[in-house]
């Protein structure tokens, strides 16, 4: 059993929240929940790396922060192993890694070609696997980090055409457990965020039919779509003292829709 050394003074609950002289890497924070999650995390006091492919993308996540200072840009690509690697050395410190890089191709398995797989696997998965492997060993070294990646839904609940980016879901949070498993004993947290359907860049293709936009939104307990902020608290919590002892868990943000999966509603 591992020790508690939290001691046993009453915590200062005014600061459960507060981030104060941590550094956290946000990575696809130039847009959708990753661009909200590095302006949730700046506003609770952290030094926020704002990572992403594109470098104006990031520099405009910056720029909504008012002129802080809190928030800086950086490019780097997490297809390319050496590059993610390159920057982990260049940042130093990551007290806080969110992973929210992710993309999807809506198709049946069977009209699937080996060459999409490829491209949902590497950003959903692989990059994922590769980003906390650069950025764990220095968390194990300070003996605390937490870990966030952004899963989804479809980790649990399935639909045509969304096998690849499903199975990506499943499969990192099963990573995440893992790694919460094996680094737990070094103080190292790791969990994953299940959003519903958020309006974000990724979702565009559904939110541009208006049938598709209504049968969705009508799935959760709200009948509507989420926006990325509201996924923000989620993320504040997770990287957060007030999770100190939540790991290997993923949390459902999705407005009841796991929960009332396929409702009947009969007519009065």
């Amino acid at each position: 059993m591992t020790e508690d050394t939290r001691g046993a003074e009453r915590p200062d609950y005014s600061t459960l929240f507060r981030l104060d002289g941590r550094v956290a890497l946000v990575v696809g924070a130039g847009s959708g929940i990753g661009r909200e999650g590095a302006l949730a995390l700046a506003a609770h006091g952290a030094t926020v790396i704002c990572a992403d492919r594109h470098l104006a993308a990031a520099q405009e996540t910056t720029e909504l922060d008012g002129g802080s200072g809190a928030l800086t840009a950086y490019q780097v690509d997490v297809l390319d192993e050496a590059a993610v690697t390159r920057a982990v050395a260049e940042i130093g410190v990551v007290d806080v890694l969110v992973y929210s890089a992710g993309t999807n191709v809506r198709k049946r398995v069977l009209d699937y070609s080996t060459a999409e797989f490829d491209r949902v696997i590497g950003l959903n998965l692989r990059a994922a696997f590769t980003t906390v492997r650069a950025v764990a060993p220095g968390m194990v070294d300070r003996g605390r980090g937490s870990i966030i990646g952004l899963g989804s839904i479809r980790s649990v609940t399935v639909e045509p055409g969304q096998s690849m980016y499903a199975a990506t879901k499943a499969g990192l949070l099963q990573l995440f457990r893992t790694v919460a498993a094996e680094l737990g004993p070094n103080g190292v947290r790791a969990n994953t965020i299940a959003p519903g359907v958020v309006r974000t860049p990724l979702t565009g293709q559904i939110l541009a039919d208006d049938r598709w936009a209504d049968a969705y939104a009508q799935k959760n307990a709200f009948g509507r779509w989420a926006t990325p902020d509201e996924m923000a608290g989620a993320i504040v919590f997770l990287a957060s003292d007030a999770s100190s002892y939540v790991t290997g868990a993923q949390i459902v943000v999705d407005a009841g829709w796991t929960a009332i999966d396929g409702r009947y509603t009969p007519p009065s």
